[in-house]
């Protein structure tokens, strides 16, 4: 039978998802994306004080993907590197189920069955369920992004055909480094993908080149509700919002998600840093590094002139007084 899944206010229902409810060259890196996705101008100075606060961690490794989603300018370092993807492979995966919803091949409600190759141990609470339970498709798409469940990304690989054909979609979109070889949670690291193609998925997101519009809402709507809130929310400030998805192996840890300033600004921020033997050290870095990319995006975009009241003089006020008879 299904689960009893009751939508709590951290949870998220079909009506809600749809929000019907309340270092290279920079030319060199502009070429690499596609031309609906072309990037402007490089930030250069943000992206020096960047490397100037990585310096400051010996050891870890970061690779950070920035891009301003209104004007294309950026950030890039390390951003064709390979890192082990952990838990952001599952942004493709997901971008890969709403394009299954949009072709009508997989319907939101449809149950899906859990069995035992699914169970997966590492995060998640459907490891905790004894298989044969039944879960509408939408529960475990949501699960596998808010509580990073291990076992729902397990049957929605199977589910979305597979491996293999997961790894042609990716290459379809024209994602060359981002590679599910192993089901979750793969504690090796042999899942990788890179910081630009995780920026670039989701800047075709936002486009809606890749899923209906109606799918992208309903997957910014699933990654707003990421549990983890640690590494890049903790860089933002008071009215910004995100939708992201963080990964976290004892190699690597990361966060990549799209952000929105109070002043109107909304940008895609990408960083996963390589870390010996589960550095602690890498998630402050991410946090520093998400607050200095946002204080560079929420500063003012205009200046307005001020009006200045000044009380009218006694002379001023009898002429409007004669005016006014």
């Amino acid at each position: 039978m299904l689960s009893m899944w009751t939508p709590s206010k951290g949870d998220l229902s079909a009506s809600q998802a749809d929000g019907s409810s309340p270092g290279l060259e920079s030319q060199t890196v502009a070429a690499r994306w596609s031309p609906e996705l072309s990037l402007g101008q490089e930030l250069t100075t943000l992206e020096t004080s960047l490397q100037q606060l990585a310096a400051q961690y010996p050891g870890l490794t970061p690779g950070v993907s920035v891009v301003d989603v209104a004007t294309g300018d950026y950030v890039a370092m390390s951003e064709m590197t390979a890192f082990p993807a952990a838990s952001t492979i599952k942004i493709p995966i997901l971008v890969a189920f709403f394009r299954a919803v949009d072709a009508g091949k997989v319907r939101l409600d449809e149950p899906l069955t859990m069995e035992a190759q699914h169970v997966a141990e590492g995060s998640g609470v459907m490891q905790y369920d004894e298989p044969g339970m039944q879960y509408p498709a939408l529960e475990v798409a949501l699960l596998m992004i808010t509580q990073s469940d291990n076992t729902a990304t397990n049957m929605l690989i199977d589910r979305l055909g597979g491996i293999d054909r997961l790894n042609a979609q990716f290459r379809e979109w024209g994602l060359t480094e981002t590679t599910l070889r192993e089901r979750l949670p793969d504690l090796e690291g042999t899942n990788t993908t890179t910081p630009q193609e995780l920026a670039k998925l989701l800047g075709q997101i936002e486009r809606g080149e890749l899923v209906s519009m109606r799918s992208r809402d309903r997957m910014f709507r699933i990654m707003e509700r990421t549990v983890n809130d640690a590494l890049l929310p903790q860089g933002l400030g008071e009215g910004a919002s995100i939708a992201h998805k963080t990964g976290n192996l004892r190699s690597v840890l990361a966060d990549a998600g799209s952000i929105d300033a109070p002043n109107g600004k909304r940008y895609i921020a990408v960083m996963l840093v390589r870390r010996p033997d589960e550095d602690e050290r890498a998630a402050d870095l991410i946090r520093e590094m998400s607050a200095m990319v946002y204080d560079h995006f929420a500063k003012p975009t205009s200046s307005f002139p001020q009006t200045v009241l000044v009380a009218p003089t006694v002379t001023e006020m009898q002429q409007a007084q004669r005016m006014g008879r």
